[in-house]
């Protein structure tokens, strides 16, 4: 699939697919370590009666990063930058892992965007925190970093992937994924070699993991910062996702987003599914997409 690319009046220029045509809007946004051509497989499933938009998030794939992200609402700000340079109204907006906490925080703060949410085995609206590790490399709970550049110290959770992305090292890469997000099904070679060489044009991982850590939409702080409360902005019907098997995204983090949005939440699981059910549902996971936008 060829990227096309738009520039946003924020001055940045973001890669994005475009696919189909239609009435139906549906916009997918990606998580960390990836692009949007990580939804490949997916779009491939998709009628083309649908108009599709992957875009390739500020410092992910082939967009720029000309300023910092400080925040997970600075990622949704773009997006709404990017449906208004390609005049998209309102969408369908499905987010997975990263790309769940900018979908919720694009729905908090853009409402009139969007139209319904999919969080696919999303990050919790509380944070993805970060702890600082003990010298048998475990996490000491309650000890953060001060800052996204002080992440570096993290010779655990963050130093290996910045270093394996800083030396385009695509061994190191597919070792991580195979042991993280492939615990289930292994992809198709081609789209794996795709995939790895797209998560190593990453730009901003500090950046993006101090997003994560800092996310809080709840009422009440984590351990990085006090919540703004904007959870309950959220006034759509919501399709949460998890995999059985998903060891990226612990089960509590759904639980947290369904309860927050209990009201207007629908949750599937999946059996033998890890943290990417376009691998290891692809024909389920499409047909409850579909079957989702359509009630």
């Amino acid at each position: 699939m060829n990227k096309k690319f738009v520039t946003l009046k924020n001055g940045e220029t973001l890669s994005y697919l475009e696919q189909g045509q239609g009435e139906q809007e549906l916009l997918l946004i990606h998580g960390n370590f990836s692009s949007s051509l990580h939804f490949s497989t997916l779009m491939e499933k998709l009628p083309k009666t649908m108009h599709v938009l992957a875009c390739d998030l500020r410092g992910f794939g082939d967009s720029t990063y000309h300023d910092r992200i400080e925040k997970m609402a600075d990622f949704a700000d773009d997006v709404a930058l990017f449906m208004d340079a390609l005049s998209v109204d309102r969408a369908v907006v499905l987010g997975w892992s990263l790309g769940g906490g900018v979908a919720m925080e694009l729905a908090a703060n853009h409402p009139d965007r969007v139209e319904k949410l999919i969080l696919v085995h999303s990050t919790t609206h509380r944070g993805y925190p970060i702890f600082k590790k003990d010298e048998q490399g475990k996490p000491i709970v309650g000890a953060t970093y001060a800052s996204a550049d002080e992440l570096i110290e993290d010779q655990v959770q963050v130093l290996p992937l910045f270093m394996a992305q800083k030396n385009k090292d695509f061994n190191t890469m597919s070792y991580v994924f195979d042991q993280t997000i492939y615990t289930v099904n292994k992809p198709d070679p081609k789209d794996n070699e795709l995939w790895i060489k797209e998560s190593l044009k990453q730009k901003n991982l500090l950046d993006a993991d101090w997003t994560l850590a800092n996310l809080n939409m709840s009422d009440q702080p984590n351990y990085y910062k006090e919540g703004t409360n904007t959870i309950g902005n959220i006034n759509v019907p919501v399709l949460h996702t998890k995999g059985k098997q998903d060891i990226t995204v612990p089960d509590y983090m759904i639980k947290d987003n369904c309860d927050a949005l209990k009201d207007q939440s629908t949750l599937i699981e999946y059996d033998q599914c890890g943290h990417s059910p376009f691998v290891d549902v692809l024909d389920t996971i499409t047909h409850d997409i579909l079957t989702f936008i359509a009630k």
